[in-house]
């Protein structure tokens, strides 16, 4: 095989991922068009104003942008991995500073350049992956040392504690299991890992003992009010079982009342799916989303799932968790065929952080999982979000054009 074969075989990309990636780019363009063009306040903007053209903008960024990534060998970027890590680290410090950080939905969580709303937190995942394998690349040996364990949690723990504070519950939650799982692939001595999530097993179960059956007035876990809300609407608690003794009829009766307006978006996005039925009501024929039931705030965020399955149903469900898993399995094939521990790393971050956003997303749409805001990957609008996600695909696509050795 001479050099220029080589070369060739270098610069291919894995074009079945990249399929892939263009389908649910399509649905998500299709699909935002259908959750936001039922209302005269959207219809009735320019063209280039709506909803709908500004995610395919961000489609055509976050494009660019992952072909800049792939025009560097992630060798180079992992120098860079460390920069880029404390860079994030600032910048979800300054999320938190009141007149810096953008408060929106009782969280502040962006930072407003005019044009755009900065999410810290989705750049910070991909600061994370980088620098976390970076940082786990070393040799065996090292790994099974506590002192390098303890640093590669504190490298994790750190964004995790930020992003919590700001509060973002579902994006802090899907950093760990996305660093835990590069450090089981890396080597790190599963003893330390078990014991680890056996601690952190054991605290869930206290925190939510804490949180779905303690009595009003005893000491609870300090944390947002709709945070907890969203907890007991998961869980099913009755919000009365948590009112004071001595409390009225009428104070029991507005106790109900908010348990019910509480899980109306739980409800009615289960609704959504339910009544796409086999083969759905047709594009841009959802009722639920047509009518408002669906709030029309989040129908092309949070809950662009339930819009998709109302509308094209089962098979179209099918065909989105498909395209998914495409992306998932070809990056799994990526990390099996990565030259060195540093790609491979890199690799199963990312497919980890994938997973992670669908399982969620997905899962809170259908009520296996409790509303955490976690955005589905690349049809979920969001400028953050999607330039995010076409990075992360641009690193697995790196690693795949530098499988081979020199």
């Amino acid at each position: 095989m001479n050099s220029d074969t080589l070369n060739e075989k270098h610069s291919k990309l894995d074009r079945l991922q990249l399929v892939a990636l263009v389908f649910l780019m399509l649905i998500g363009t299709a699909f935002v068009f259908s959750a936001t063009m039922v209302t005269p306040l959207e219809t009735e903007k320019s063209w280039y104003a709506q909803i709908w053209f500004r995610q395919v903008v961000w489609y055509a960024l976050g494009i660019g942008a992952a072909v800049g990534v792939c025009a560097l060998d992630y060798h180079t970027l992992a120098r860079w991995s460390f920069v880029v890590y404390w860079a994030m680290i600032i910048c979800l410090v300054a999320v938190l500073v009141p007149h810096i950080g953008s408060m929106r939905y009782g969280a502040r969580r962006w930072i407003d350049l005019g044009v755009f709303q900065f999410q810290p937190s989705e750049f910070a995942k991909l600061a994370f992956i980088l620098a976390g394998a970076n940082f786990l690349s070393r040799p065996p040996d090292e790994l099974r040392l506590p002192e390098v364990f303890w640093q590669g949690i504190g490298l994790m723990m750190l964004p995790f504690l930020l992003i919590l504070k700001e509060p973002d519950l579902g994006s802090a939650l899907v950093l760990l299991p996305t660093g835990l799982v590069m450090m089981l692939v890396a080597g790190t001595p599963r003893k330390f890992l078990f014991r680890l999530v056996g601690a952190v097993g054991l605290l869930s179960v206290l925190f939510l003992v804490d949180i779905l059956f303690l009595p009003a007035g005893r000491w609870q876990v300090p944390m947002e009010s709709y945070q907890r809300d969203r907890l007991l609407v998961f869980f099913g608690r009755d919000y009365r079982h948590f009112a004071p003794p001595n409390a009225t009829q009428a104070e029991l009766q507005r106790i109900h009342l908010q348990e019910v307006g509480d899980e109306y978006n739980v409800r009615q996005a289960l609704i959504s799916v339910g009544s796409g039925g086999p083969l759905g009501k047709g594009w841009r024929q959802g009722t639920q989303n047509a009518l408002g039931y669906l709030p029309r705030a989040v129908a092309h965020n949070d809950f662009i799932f339930s819009v998709i399955a109302e509308e094209e149903g089962f098979v179209g469900s099918v065909i989105v968790i498909t395209l998914y898993g495409v992306i998932l399995f070809t990056g799994l094939r990526i990390a099996g065929q990565a030259r060195d521990r540093l790609g491979k790393l890199v690799a199963v971050g990312v497919v980890t952080l994938i997973f992670g956003h669908v399982f969620i997303n997905i899962g809170m749409n259908i009520r296996i999982m409790p509303v955490t805001g976690v955005p589905l990957p690349l049809l979920s609008y969001g400028g953050s979000s999607v330039l995010c996600s076409l990075i992360a695909l641009g690193l697995m696509q790196n690693v795949y054009m530098n499988r081979r050795g020199y």
